[in-house]
Parts: structure tokens; C-alpha cells; sequence
């Protein structure tokens, strides 16, 4: 780890981390990436594995999508997180890609973001001379750019293991089944105290805006409140309403809108049954 970050350091800003390699591979065969040298991180077991710790579901920056939906702790206490890796591309590229990567990446599409910033995830960012962390939804500040340095690594990302009353769903919507480009994509978590009423929730939005999103309007319709069709109906539009969506080859900005309002409201409907049913 120590070696990697000084290559870094020494080779900053043309070095660059290269782990999985699906989106960097990519980018340097057609001509859109720029760097002079490469600081392989595949091998770096610092960067590996899924842990409870202190409260927390630690990940770290170079596990892959693969071991996310193989892992007890995910499948437990990040159901939206294990809900999106099952649908991330396809297995030879889940076997690669790495979840650090696909952050750091900040595709406004990017299928692990909604899911861990629905969970309240924070990422650790380290250098030769620092270590800091920063909310996932203040990392990522606009299409393919983050706070990250040119001499620092994510090293983890972590988030609260959520309350026991809790659920949470993820869907994404895309032109096929499989290796497609979300559409859109939409994550929510929702934790209910003994009367019913809503103490936590989180609405997050993928591919509708420069970079992956939180709802913050939506989710305060649902504060304090039980989670009955109104609500829900409400923060449903709301969220809609926090979208930013362009028109592209997979579909209009109306019909984006349009979409995740139906998708928010069934998750929320989802995540309000699975309390009511645990």
C-alpha cells in the first residue's frame, strides 16, 4: 500500500490507480484518457474485503461486485447494495470491477452509487501524508469528476449498519436485462420506530442528473410520518421533481421523470411491507 502511494505521489497528476480496469481500459482504447503511467492496485490485499466494524459494514476500495453479492454482511444490512451488484453488467465483468472504481469513475449512471448513498456511505481517501473522509454524496461533484487527488486512493467505504426496523429496496431500469446503461436507477432505505413512524429516510437517484443524487425534499415528506400511501405518493413526486434528466439514445428527460416516480413510490410501497412483514 505504502509503494503504491508513493507512485503515485511521484507520478501525480499522470499516474493513475488501476485496479478491475473496465472503465480505464476502456477509455484508453478509444483516446478519452490521458495518463502517462499506470500504478497496478490488483494484487494489494489492504484494499480487499468486507468487514463489521465498530458499528459499521467497512468494504474495501478494491473488493469487487462479485464478492458483494456473495457476502452475509451485504446481503443482511445492504439489501439495495446486493440488489444492484446482482445487476451490475454481467459476471465476467462483475469478476473485475472493483466498487472503489466505480465511484470513482462518477458516471452519473453508476449502478453502486444510489444503493450506498441510500445507506449513508462515506468513502476513505488516503495519501502519503492523509487520511480523510468524505460523504459519498459530497464526493462526487459532477459527470466523471469527484474530490479525490491526484496522489490519493480510496482505500474503503464504509456506512452504519442500519437500525433494526429498517428496509430498503433498489431497481434499475434499462434498455435490456443484462450490460445495459441504466436509464435511470433509484435506491431507498427506511427505518420505522415501534409506532410506525418514519425515523429514517434516504431516496437516492442514479443516471437523472450530472451525478448520482439524494432526494433530500422527498425524504423529509417522510420524517416522523407513517409510511401510508400519501406519503409515499408525495416523496414519490417530490423525488421526481429533484431529477435533472437529459434526453438521450435510451430516453427522453419526460420520460425519466415520469419513471421514477413510478419506481420510487413501488420501492417505498416495498420497503413499508417488508417492515410491516419482516
Amino acid at each position: 500500500m505504502g509503494e503504491a502511494l508513493a507512485q503515485l505521489s511521484e507520478h501525480a497528476p499522470q499516474g493513475n490507480p488501476l485496479a478491475g480496469g473496465t472503465n480505464l481500459v476502456v477509455e484508453m482504447r478509444v483516446g478519452r484518457h490521458q495518463g502517462k503511467s499506470m500504478v497496478d492496485l490488483g494484487r494489494l490485499k489492504e484494499l480487499r474485503g468486507i468487514q463489521a466494524q465498530n458499528g459499521h459494514i467497512v468494504i474495501g476500495g478494491g473488493t469487487t461486485v462479485s464478492e458483494l453479492l456473495k457476502h452475509p454482511l451485504i446481503a443482511d444490512h445492504a439489501v439495495p447494495l446486493c440488489q444492484s451488484a446482482a445487476v451490475f453488467a454481467n459476471p465476467l465483468i462483475r469478476n473485475r470491477a472493483t466498487v472503489a472504481g466505480n465511484l470513482v469513475d462518477a458516471s452519473p449512471a453508476a449502478d453502486l452509487a444510489p444503493p450506498l448513498l441510500a445507506l449513508g456511505a462515506e468513502v476513505e481517501l488516503v495519501s502519503r501524508e492523509h487520511t480523510r473522509w468524505v460523504s459519498l454524496d459530497e464526493f462526487m461533484v459532477g459527470v466523471r469528476k469527484t474530490l479525490i487527488q491526484p496522489d490519493e486512493l480510496m482505500r474503503s467505504i464504509r456506512w452504519s449498519k442500519p437500525p433494526k426496523r429498517s428496509a430498503g429496496a433498489f431497481y434499475k431500469v434499462g434498455l435490456r436485462k443484462a450490460d445495459a446503461i441504466s436509464v435511470l436507477s433509484a435506491a431507498v432505505m427506511v427505518a420505522c420506530d415501534t409506532s410506525g413512524r418514519c425515523k429514517l429516510a434516504r431516496i437516492a437517484l442514479g443516471a437523472l442528473a450530472p451525478r448520482p443524487l439524494r432526494a433530500y425534499e422527498a425524504e423529509d415528506v417522510l420524517q416522523g410520518q407513517p409510511l401510508q400511501a400519501e406519503g409515499i405518493a408525495e416523496a414519490a413526486r417530490l423525488a421526481a421533481e429533484a431529477a435533472r434528466p437529459i434526453s438521450d439514445i435510451r430516453g427522453t428527460a419526460e420520460y425519466r421523470k415520469r419513471v421514477t416516480e413510478v419506481i420510487v413510490r413501488r420501492l417505498l410501497v416495498q420497503a413499508s411491507e417488508a417492515l410491516e412483514h419482516p
